[in-house]
């Protein structure tokens, strides 16, 4: 039997959402903190903004989900921010994460690759929205 889904009323009630606020939190919290000093301006404002930016254009889209055009675009701009994501943990676990963070870095390439899967799902198979 199917697991009965509780009705999307909000941005926030998306999956997708909230493991994006998860991600960003970690982003935050524990792993521009702790990059080296060298790398803490540059990157560590990098990954602040486009940490920031994927639930930001996810919930900005949410208003247009009757757009359903609209609304994918907005779906793929927040995938697009999650690759982009992806990139920069990548590079910081490539370069230093065998002296940095490597758990948390890894984790938060896992919350970015589940949510751009869920972005992608979500947009692919989206046609309307009924309150």
């Amino acid at each position: 039997m199917e697991e009965k889904r509780p009705p999307i009323k909000s941005f926030t009630d998306l999956k997708v959402y909230q493991l994006l606020i998860k991600a960003t939190k970690l982003v935050i919290l524990e792993i521009v903190p702790r990059l080296p000093k060298e790398e803490r301006f540059d990157l560590g404002d990098q990954m602040r903004r486009a940490c920031k930016a994927a639930p930001a254009i996810l919930a900005e889209g949410y208003a247009k989900k009757y757009l359903v055009k609209s609304w994918k675009k907005y779906l793929h701009d927040s995938l697009g921010e999650c690759n982009e994501m992806i990139v920069h943990l990548t590079i910081t676990k490539e370069v230093y994460g065998d002296r940095y963070m490597p758990k948390q870095l890894e984790t938060a390439i896992d919350y970015y690759d589940q949510s751009t899967k869920m972005l992608y799902t979500l947009a692919k198979n989206w046609q309307s929205f009924k309150d």
